[in-house]
């Protein structure tokens, strides 16, 4: 965590912490348990990330698992909604970024099907 503080501080000291967004995140959660000896298994349903910079809010925890950790109980925010929500602090429309894929026009939030949206919430 030590490396994470020192980049952000020195990208805010420097005055660039409005122009850059600070990323940290897992592949994926980890359940609080696990059914072998070899480690935790992994959490599909939550994980936890950290955004610096760019136009999110400083200091702002935005949702909570249950008790347990095992699940995502207040404001959940999915990987497509964390995509969109990127993307917009990056100028660009989620729902209007396409890409070509085995030949047909395809986004990347699909927000459709994903229900994706930004979440204005984290935004400062």
């Amino acid at each position: 965590m030590k490396p994470t503080l020192t980049l952000i501080t020195d990208l805010k000291q420097r005055g660039l912490l409005d122009e850059f967004i600070v990323q940290w995140t897992g592949e994926f959660g980890r359940l609080p348990i696990t059914e072998g000896s070899d480690g935790r298994d992994h959490n599909r349903h939550a994980f936890s990330t950290i955004m610096a910079g760019g136009g999110f809010k400083a200091g702002h925890i935005h949702g909570a698992t249950d008790e347990f950790g095992y699940k995502s109980v207040e404001n959940r925010v999915s990987v497509p909604d964390l995509h969109a929500t990127i993307l917009r602090q990056l100028g660009l429309d989620h729902t209007r970024l396409n890409f070509t894929h085995n030949g047909r026009p395809e986004r990347i939030t699909d927000p459709e099907v994903t229900g994706a949206r930004v979440v204005t919430e984290v935004l400062g």
